[in-house]
């Protein structure tokens, strides 16, 4: 793609001035779309997206008019162009598609007569030229025939066919430039298919630039290279396609993508965003989403957010977004080559015999080899992997519970390793851990208002008489009776003594939450609970996880990012979203997903792992799995894979990534 851009467009604003005040239709829009590409321009009905496309193709009439900014094609600023210079462009190299046909096809002229005028209105052609031209474009919009239908009227094909024809007169001249509103909204899908093969084919071939103007996020997905969200005449959210699509920022967007159908669940209600959207007469003065948002506070109601970067091209337009992952330049947590062992102690003659010199054979658990990752901030990263592989114990590393005897960890910038008195005391409240069985974290002999309440009095982050009301404050968060907090642990059932061991974790205000196995031991409707309680209460305390579970389904549905343990090391790292449809790397990986249950797998034949875990007393060479393996060769005995990307994000040990 060209560095300088095919359409860039700055702080535009377009407004309606009517008897009933000015709509501020389009409020200060800005973007670019280069060479080739596709940007996406979504948004609810009346966002001001057909509005935008009208004012970059100089089709805004009265009352409307562009009021400010700036529009350039190709360097060339387009705001205020005489209509004679607007007729060398528009048409020849900024083509548009109406969502409704009409708009382009006159309704009293036969489809040959249009189309051939459209050629050589800008071409020096004949007319057998233009009839060939012409044919030909109906053609690839698919439409048969093509030589017969030129001689049709409009009012002789159906609606879809109209639409059609509209695109073929868009692309007769292919254009450095096409606006398309709402193009295949009446297509069926087979059809809409061969449209957007012949868009993206002319954007790939001829370097076209793109911008789609729908509320078809599924075609965005797709098509796009970049996305903008409209509401109220303003962008509130912009970024690469896959970034916001899979992880909106904006409650307007996450609002507009929950409500597609196959985002709900079969056969119950749709999700929609309440309200509707404000009259353009009459905006607020604070944020406009402000009375239809989940997450409004003050602030949004007393002024307007002004769009920021939140992350390398991502833009947005709230004060008070979702969990923003990965927005840190700085991960929270990165570990760097942990090992830890775990050696025998020698009993009193093997002691004996060590000192008087004798060779004395001392066995050493392998337990973590080598292993190193991060965590962005708000994150949450899923470890996986069969028992005896070395997950908990790196989860106790991380938590402070266990050192390495190998590696650094660095926990908000700061190497944990060197740090003393009160600065590790303090970087040891960020990081805590909820384990597997809840009793382990909870004392036995004490009631709830002191499990919860004892740390943050010790550690000065609350007086002791405010002891009452800020865990009264801490069990309602974790969905318990308040009026609970003078029981003891033995008096409440398996899954509210895990909520009480997470009151008690979140009670010195953490950053980072290590989960190990957390909901292993919970029915399943007691685990939906406490998974949901985990995703609340990520977004409200903005926490990041290490969520360690052998449970894939558990982590597909809550991480974010999985990495995969094999005999304690990383043998697959990947974002969860494209381990699960486009499956694993690793053949450990694949083994492990194949034994995954599933609802929809019934009377399966369960085929385990072949062999058991080597012992981490004595691991095998190379490879740690190769023993296991259907694909080892000799190579895989000899030298240890290392963990390299093989895809965006993407990393695997594995020799066969070389072949």
């Amino acid at each position: 793609m060209a560095s300088d851009p095919v359409l860039s467009v700055e702080d535009l604003k377009t407004h309606f001035f009517t008897k009933a005040g000015v709509a501020r239709a389009v409020d200060g829009v800005s973007f670019q779309v280069n060479r080739g590409e596709v940007l996406g321009l979504v948004g609810e009905s009346g966002s001001g997206k057909t509005v935008t496309g009208f004012s970059i193709l100089g089709l805004v009439d009265p009352p409307g008019q562009i009021t400010g900014g700036s529009i350039r094609f190709m360097g060339q600023e387009l705001v205020g162009l005489s209509e004679e210079n607007w007729r060398n462009i528009r048409g020849r190299r900024i083509a548009m598609i109406f969502q409704d046909p009409m708009m382009t096809l006159n309704p009293v002229l036969r489809i040959d007569t249009q189309m051939m005028e459209a050629v050589q209105a800008h071409e020096s052609v004949n007319k057998a030229q233009a009839f060939e031209r012409s044919r030909d474009a109906l053609g690839l919009v698919g439409i048969p025939s093509p030589e017969e239908r030129l001689r049709a009227y409009p009012h002789q094909f159906s609606g879809g066919m109209r639409q059609r024809v509209a695109i073929a007169i868009a692309l007769l001249h292919r254009p450095e430039l096409i606006i398309a509103d709402e193009p295949t909204t009446a297509l069926d899908v087979t059809i809409q298919a061969q449209i957007l093969f012949e868009v993206q084919k002319l954007c790939a071939e001829n370097g076209t630039a793109l911008v789609w103007v729908t509320h078809d996020l599924a075609v965005v997905a797709g098509l796009a290279h970049q996305i903008c969200v409209m509401y109220a005449g303003r962008i509130v959210e912009q970024g690469l396609t896959d970034e916001v699509l899979d992880q909106p920022y904006h409650p307007y967007t996450a609002g507009l993508i929950g409500s597609i159908p196959s985002h709900n669940q079969r056969g119950s209600r749709l999700n929609q965003i309440p309200g509707m959207t404000p009259s353009l007469l009459n905006l607020p003065s604070g944020c406009a989403f402000e009375g239809r948002c989940p997450k409004a506070t003050g602030d949004c109601k007393a002024q307007g957010p002004l769009m920021r970067e939140v992350a390398p091209s991502r833009n947005l337009r709230c004060f008070n977004p979702l969990m923003v992952k990965q927005a840190m330049t700085r991960p929270i947590l990165s570990l760097q080559k942990i090992s830890k062992r775990f050696a025998k102690e020698l009993d009193l003659a093997e002691q004996i015999a060590k000192k008087m010199g004798a060779q004395v054979q001392e066995e050493v658990v392998h337990a973590v080899s080598e292993v190193s990752f991060h965590v962005n901030r708000g994150e949450v990263v899923g470890l996986v992997g069969e028992s005896g592989c070395g997950k908990s114990t790196l989860g106790r590393i991380v938590a402070g519970l266990l050192q390495p005897s190998e590696g650094s960890i660095q926990f908000d910038g700061k190497d944990l390793q060197q740090l003393s008195g009160a600065e590790a005391r303090k970087a040891a409240l960020s990081v805590q851990m909820i384990f597997q069985d809840p009793m382990s974290s909870l004392n036995s002999r004490k009631r709830v208002l002191d499990i919860v309440g004892e740390a943050p009095v010790v550690h000065g982050l609350i007086p002791r008489s405010q002891i009452v009301d800020y865990v009264v404050n801490l069990l309602g968060k974790v969905g318990l009776d308040p009026e609970t907090r003078n029981r003891y642990p033995h008096q409440f059932s398996g899954g509210q003594r895990q909520r009480i061991g997470i009151a008690r974790a979140l009670a010195v205000q953490p950053k980072f939450l290590v989960c190990d196995e957390s909901v292993a031991a919970l029915d399943v409707s007691i685990q939906a609970q406490v998974l949901n309680l985990f995703m609340d209460l990520r977004e409200e305390f903005n926490l990041t996880y290490l969520f360690i579970s052998h449970d894939l389904g558990v982590v597909e549905h809550l991480s974010d990012r999985v990495l995969i343990m094999y005999l304690g090391r990383v043998v697959e790292q990947v974002p969860t979203g494209q381990l699960f449809s486009k499956g694993p790397n690793h053949p450990y990986a694949s083994a492990l997903l194949e034994e995954v249950p599933r609802l929809n797998n019934r009377r399966r034949s369960f085929r385990p792992i072949t062999g058991e875990i080597p012992s981490p007393l004595n691991p095998p060479t190379g490879c740690h799995f190769h023993p296991r393996c259907p694909h080892a060769s000799e190579r895989c005995g000899n030298e240890t894979p290392l963990l390299k990307e093989i895809a965006s994000q993407h990393f695997s040990a594995c020799h066969l990534n070389d072949c």
